[in-house]
């Protein structure tokens, strides 16, 4: 996601100051982002976009604790649980360690599962590309889920 002017910054369900926010039609919490796709595709529930459109207004601003909560539902339906999730950040700027911990307890919380469940590392690209300019943020998730 790319890193505009204006918007609050969100990641990992916790707001951290800087002073641009990711671009999105939701809240643009790059890092719910890839962890909810992660678990949608782990279950073959599609993926984000389909589950989440911009195109519609339903979802302008929604937070990215609110789209995991709703893919534990989905989840559930599915009929399956969450086992482990392995998340990670890669950015240039804002410097992210002191949030890791908010991080993984907010997406534990929203996800409704033990925090020693999240695991969430920070990473920097080495001055590499967009990322690695600070213009923007990426994030990678690999989860674990279990038929119930």
């Amino acid at each position: 996601h790319r890193l505009i002017p204006g918007r609050p910054l969100m990641i990992g369900t916790v707001e951290v100051p800087c002073d641009a926010g990711l671009l999105g039609h939701s809240d643009g919490d790059v890092l719910c982002h890839a962890i909810a796709d992660a678990l949608l595709g782990a279950a073959a529930l599609g993926d984000l976009g389909s589950r989440f459109p911009d195109s519609d207004p339903r979802w302008q601003g929604i937070g990215g604790a609110a789209i995991l909560d709703q893919i534990v539902v989905l989840l559930g339906e599915g009929g399956f649980r969450i086992g482990n999730v392995d998340a990670t950040v890669i950015a240039e700027r804002p410097r992210l360690a002191a949030h890791r911990e908010a991080m993984a307890s907010g997406i534990a919380e929203a996800l409704g599962v033990d925090p020693a469940r999240v695991s969430v590392k920070i990473k920097s690209n080495e001055a590499c590309d967009a990322v690695g300019r600070g213009e923007a943020i990426a994030a990678q998730a690999v989860v674990l889920i279990e038929a119930v």
